[in-house]
């Protein structure tokens, strides 16, 4: 306790010789010598206590930040689509998408079930996908003078894109969801790896003389994992 609040940490016990505190998303973790007595440690927590619950704080706000609401698939379902809403509606006679209005009309009872949509609109995110994506990577491999051996779409659960040495490309196809530059950045991400399979300074130059603005959309990234976003 520490004053009116109640303070969780996990304690582990080491051979370190002082204190140590970490915070993550999972909260206060302390690491302590064997020897160092409970009081001992939550009288160095007191003397912190400013120091951690800003730091608290800070990963809550980017929680909160990250998290991105859930998808209801439903008759005038809303979800991003190249970094804007769409609006799903349903009872169409063909699936078709209006730019202007940013309608997605779908070719479904209005009453149909939440994974009929849900099916029926990740098809047709799919479709897009592979479609803008191809055209980002002729495109930016066009730039920087190089080609790719394939490319294809993937579902990975914490990478939003692979390439080989054999040029063989892979792009996670719910970077659909964000706008064009952040899509950019990681077409040309993959691409400077046909000619550095690693990243070091020079890899960055290479991304940097095809994109340089990907330092906002890699940030962009950085604050929404693919588990993050919706779709899953």
């Amino acid at each position: 306790m520490l004053g009116a609040r109640t303070l969780h940490y996990r304690l582990k016990r080491s051979s370190r010789k002082s204190i140590g505190f970490v915070i993550d998303g999972s909260g206060l973790g302390i690491t302590a010598p064997r020897w160092v007595t409970i009081a001992d440690i939550e009288t160095a927590i007191a003397e912190k206590q400013r120091w951690i619950f800003a730091k608290l704080a800070e990963w809550q706000t980017r929680t909160e930040q990250r998290a991105l609401p859930r998808v209801q698939w439903r008759d005038g379902a809303e979800l991003p689509f190249l970094g804007k809403p769409v609006t799903v509606k349903l009872g169409a006679s063909l699936l078709a998408f209006d730019q202007e209005t940013r309608v997605l009309a779908l070719p479904l009872p209005p009453h149909a079930d939440a994974q009929q949509i849900k099916d029926r609109v990740t098809g047709w995110l799919q479709g897009e996908a592979t479609r803008i994506f191809g055209e980002r990577l002729e495109a930016y491999a066009g730039k920087l003078g190089v080609s790719f051996r394939s490319y294809a779409l993937s579902s990975a659960a914490t990478r939003w894109g692979s390439c080989s040495s054999e040029g063989r490309i892979r792009l996670n196809w719910r970077l659909i969801h964000f706008p064009l530059s952040v899509v950019d950045y990681v077409v040309a991400h993959e691409l400077a790896h046909l000619r550095e399979m690693n990243h070091s300074p020079r890899f960055w130059q290479t991304v940097e003389s095809i994109f340089p603005e990907f330092r906002e959309a890699r940030k962009q990234l950085k604050q929404h994992p693919p588990e993050m976003v919706p779709g899953m």
